[in-house]
């Protein structure tokens, strides 16, 4: 069985055979083996999924449902936000006693997402890692306006690092404002994996990260949920 999770940038795949290259195994679990794959190279796999969601496939079940049903089995269902924030979108639910009750899904601007800080990353040479939380922020909702104020700063002579971490708090602020203002979040995505933007999120609330494959992980619980 093959499950992806067809992102922008990476996609993510959860197998009970040991399909692909070592290389891209993140972790086995219950005799399943996680896999973390650059979308452009899975295009060329000839991947056929048993189920599959995200952006890059053709997909055949919904991402907020997969998002629902991968993170029941982390959060208090009782009242706990979802939010998923990856490379091109940022979507995000909420249980409320027990049971699903709010949603919303931003696919129309990637300038709160990945993409726009990968693309920073690479222009200026700089690991995610030498990013810092910094207590400013850029208020900005525009990619490119964000871009255009990082330029500035770092003509003035402040340091690139500097400047895009100012830009990353700014995505946290606008995540958090976007998922409501949450008193938890629980995050799901890429933006796991980067410390300076969770340590931004965790200005605003509580935050307790679950990894890259809960929408991978969801699949499976659709299959079972369907049967």
């Amino acid at each position: 069985m093959i499950y992806l999770d067809a992102g922008t940038t990476y996609s993510k795949i959860i197998s009970d055979k040991a399909c692909f290259d070592n290389d891209f195994l993140v972790k086995k679990h219950n005799n399943l083996n996680y896999y973390i794959i650059p979308s452009g190279m899975v295009k060329t796999m000839e991947i056929n999924p048993d189920r599959s969601c995200g952006h890059m496939s053709d997909a055949s079940e919904n991402e907020i449902v997969a998002l629902a049903l991968g993170a029941e089995k982390y959060v208090d269902k009782n009242d706990s936000t979802i939010l998923d924030l990856g490379s091109r979108d940022a979507k995000w639910i909420r249980f409320k006693n027990g049971r699903f009750y709010d949603m919303d899904w931003n696919t129309s601007c990637a300038s709160s997402t990945g993409a726009t800080v990968e693309m920073l990353l690479k222009f200026y040479d700089i690991k995610p890692e030498d990013l810092k939380f910094n207590n400013e922020k850029f208020n900005v909702t525009c990619g490119i306006f964000g871009m255009e104020k990082i330029m500035d700063s770092v003509s003035k002579g402040v340091k690139p690092s500097e400047a895009i971490s100012k830009f990353v708090h700014g995505i946290a602020f606008n995540a958090w404002n976007f998922a409501k203002r949450p008193e938890q979040i629980y995050l799901s995505g890429g933006f796991c994996e980067n410390k300076c933007l969770v340590d931004s999120l965790a200005n605003y609330c509580k935050v307790q990260t679950l990894g890259r494959f809960v929408l991978c992980e969801g699949l499976i619980n659709q299959e079972k949920f369907n049967n």
